[in-house]
C-alpha cells in the first residue's frame, strides 16, 4: 500500500466517524470536550457554527452521528449520547449575545429572497446575512421555523427553544415577510433579486385512497396536516379510539399527540416488520412507554363506516419475504382480514413535494416525479439564479440534512452573486493543533471511562399525557452530562507518526489496548489487513500506513479500532 497522505485533512475528517456521519460535519468530540471542561457557551458556539440549531437538534435530531460512534463498536457498549450532550450545551450556555453576530448595518449591494422559513432557509439566511447580503424571508406562517414549528410537537420541542434559536438568526438583520403566501415564482423573479432560494419543504402528506375513504372523510386525517392543526391550536381533541397508519417519525408524533388530546386506545398499525420501521428506535420506545402498541405486518385494506360514520379499518396480515438480493416483498399469510375499531384515523405514510406556485415556463426543469432537477452539490436549478434546499430539493429527510444543504446552497449563492463558478467549492475548514502540553501531559483526558451510556430522565408520564406542551425529556443534569461526556473516545485527536524518529522498539504496539498497531512488511490492502495483530475487517474504515522504515517494515494502524488514547 502507498503511505497514507496525512497532509490531506479529508483523511482525518473521515476517521472522525461521528463528525463524518453528520451531514453538517459538526465537530462532535471538540464540543464534548468543552462540555467536560464546563465551557458550555463555547460548546454551544462550536455547534452553532456548523448545525445552527443546537437547542432544537439536541432534542429532535435523527442522530446519524451515533450509529457511527466508535464507542458503539466495543462489546456490550452503546454510542455516546452525542445528541443529548448537544442539549447540555444549549441548556447551560447562559447569555451568548456577545458571541453572536451583530445586526448588519451595511449591506453589500446584493439582495436574496428566501421562500419558506424552515431550517434550510434559515441556514442560508444566517450564512449570507453575516456577509452583508440583504435577505428577504417569506413564509405563510406567522413565525419562522417551518416544519420544526408545524410538525414537531411541543412535548418534544418547546416553543421557547424554537423561538430563541430562530430569532438568533432573524436578529442579524433578516427582513421577514411572514403571513405571506408566495403564489407565483415569476412575481418574485420580477422583483430582481440577485438570487432566490426555495426551501418550502415537503408540505403535502400522502393520502390512502381505499374503499370507505370518502364516506369516513370527516374522521380520517392526513398526519402532517393534523399535526400542524394541533400546533396552531385549530385542533384540540380527538376520539378515544385512534389508529395511526405509518411507521415513520411522523406516525410516532401523531400517536403520542393523540394520547394528549383525548385518545385512550391509540395504536400504530404498520405494513412493515417492527425492526424495519423508518421511525428512530428511541421514537418507537417513547411511543411504547406511553402505552401505545405498535402492530406490524398489517396492510390496510379498507375504511369501515356505519351510517356514514367511521367505525374502524380492515387489515390484511402479511409477512416479509426476501429474495436473493435482499429485496423485501410483503406476502399475505392467508388469514382472514382483521378489523380494528377507530373513532379517528391518522394517515402518516409519507410526504410529497408540491410546487403549484412555480410556473413551468421559467426555465426550471422538473423530473417525472414533479421534483425540481437540482445539482446535488451546488443545489442550483436549471435557472441559474434559483436554488433549492431541504426537503424541497432532494426529497424529505430531516432537520440536520436541511441545515447541511442550506450551507451548501449559501456557498453557491455567494459564488454566483460574485460571478464565480459555483462548481468550484471551498476546501473544508480545518484546524490542526497539538494536544501535547508536556512529556506526559495532554490537553484532554485520555483515560477512557468504563461507564455505560446514561439514560436521559423523563417527566412523569401521568403529568405529560395531560399537557401536550409539557416537555417529556428533562435532559442530563450537569454531573450526569459530565460523566456522559467522559465516555467520548476523542476520535478527533489524531496519531502523528514520524518515520525518521521511529526506532522500531514495538513499545507502542505492546501498550496499545486494542492491538490496532502492527509493524509488518507491506503488501496489497487485502493481504495487509489479514496480517495485522487483529485482522482489520471493516473495509469502510482506513488503514494508516507509514512509509518504509529502516528494517523494510511499515507501521500499520487500524483506524477502525484505535481509541485515540494518546
Amino acid at each position: 500500500m502507498e503511505p497514507t497522505n496525512v497532509n490531506d485533512p479529508e483523511y482525518f475528517h473521515k476517521v472522525v466517524d461521528c463528525q463524518h456521519a453528520c451531514p453538517a460535519h459538526t465537530p462532535v468530540p471538540e464540543y464534548i470536550r468543552l462540555i467536560a471542561q464546563e465551557k458550555y457557551a463555547e460548546a454551544y458556539m462550536v455547534n452553532w457554527e456548523s448545525n445552527v440549531f443546537p437547542g432544537i437538534l439536541g432534542r429532535t435530531c435523527d442522530r446519524p452521528c451515533e450509529p457511527a460512534c466508535r464507542r458503539g463498536r466495543l462489546e456490550d457498549e452503546e454510542p455516546v449520547a452525542i445528541c443529548r450532550l448537544k442539549r447540555v450545551a444549549a441548556d447551560n450556555k447562559g447569555d451568548i449575545q456577545n458571541l453572536l453576530p451583530k445586526k448588519i448595518e451595511k449591506y453589500n449591494g446584493k439582495k436574496v429572497a428566501l421562500i419558506g422559513a424552515g431550517p434550510s432557509s434559515l441556514t442560508v439566511a444566517r450564512d449570507l446575512a453575516v456577509l452583508g447580503y440583504e435577505i428577504h424571508l417569506f413564509d405563510e406562517q406567522e413565525k419562522g421555523g417551518g416544519m420544526m414549528r408545524s410538525q414537531i410537537p411541543s412535548f418534544r420541542l418547546p416553543a421557547e427553544v424554537l423561538d430563541g434559536e430562530v430569532n438568533q438568526i432573524l436578529n442579524i438583520g433578516v427582513h421577514t415577510h411572514f403571513n405571506t403566501y408566495v403564489k407565483s415564482l415569476k412575481e418574485v423573479l420580477d422583483q430582481k433579486y440577485d438570487a432566490i432560494f426555495i426551501g418550502t419543504g415537503a408540505p403535502k402528506g400522502r393520502n390512502l385512497e381505499l374503499p370507505g375513504r370518502q364516506e369516513g372523510a370527516a374522521n380520517i386525517h392526513i398526519g402532517i396536516e393534523w399535526l400542524a392543526s394541533v400546533a396552531f391550536e385549530h385542533t384540540t381533541k380527538i376520539g378515544e379510539k385512534v389508529i395511526v397508519l405509518g411507521g415513520g417519525n411522523t406516525a410516532m408524533d401523531c400517536c403520542r399527540t393523540s394520547r394528549r388530546l383525548g385518545g385512550k386506545d391509540v395504536k400504530v398499525i404498520v405494513r412493515s416488520p417492527f425492526a424495519e420501521m423508518k421511525a428512530s428506535p428511541w421514537e418507537k420506545e417513547d411511543a411504547i412507554h406511553e402505552d401505545i402498541p405498535i402492530i406490524d405486518n398489517h396492510v390496510p385494506k379498507s375504511f369501515v363506516t356505519q351510517n356514514g360514520k367511521l367505525i374502524g379499518m380492515n387489515f390484511e396480515k402479511v409477512h416479509a419475504v426476501y429474495d436473493e438480493n435482499g429485496k423485501r416483498s410483503l406476502v399475505s399469510t392467508g388469514e382472514a382480514e382483521v378489523f380494528y375499531e377507530a373513532d379517528d384515523v391518522l394517515i402518516a405514510v409519507g410526504q410529497e413535494n408540491t410546487f403549484p406556485w412555480v410556473e413551468r415556463d421559467l426555465g426550471i426543469e422538473f423530473d417525472k416525479w414533479e421534483m425540481p432537477v437540482v445539482n446535488p452539490t451546488t443545489f442550483q436549478s436549471a435557472l441559474p439564479n434559483v436554488f433549492f434546499g431541504g426537503d424541497a430539493s432532494l426529497g424529505p429527510k430531516n432537520v440536520i440534512t436541511a441545515v447541511a444543504q442550506g450551507h451548501q446552497a449559501a456557498i453557491s449563492i455567494d459564488l454566483f452573486c460574485n460571478g464565480k463558478d459555483v462548481a468550484v467549492r471551498p476546501a473544508p475548514h480545518t484546524n490542526l493543533y497539538s494536544t501535547k502540553m508536556g512529556i506526559h501531559e495532554w490537553a484532554y483526558d485520555s483515560v477512557v471511562s468504563n461507564d455505560v451510556r446514561y439514560v436521559v430522565p423523563q417527566a412523569d408520564k401521568a403529568v405529560v399525557l395531560l399537557d401536550r406542551k409539557k416537555e417529556v425529556e428533562l435532559g442530563f443534569n450537569l454531573p450526569t452530562g459530565f460523566k456522559e461526556a467522559q465516555r467520548c473516545l476523542n476520535c478527533d485527536v489524531q496519531t502523528v507518526f514520524t518515520e525518521s524518529k521511529c526506532i522500531e522498539c514495538d513499545a507502542c504496539m505492546d501498550i496499545c489496548p486494542t492491538n490496532c498497531i502492527t509493524f509488518t512488511m507491506n503488501g496489497e490492502e487485502e493481504d495487509l489487513r489479514s496480517r495485522l495483530i487483529v485482522p482489520a475487517l471493516n473495509k469502510e474504515q482506513s488503514l494508516m500506513v507509514s512509509d518504509t522504515l529502516a528494517t523494510g517494515k511499515v507501521m500499520v494502524k487500524d483506524e477502525d479500532v484505535c481509541l485515540h488514547c494518546g
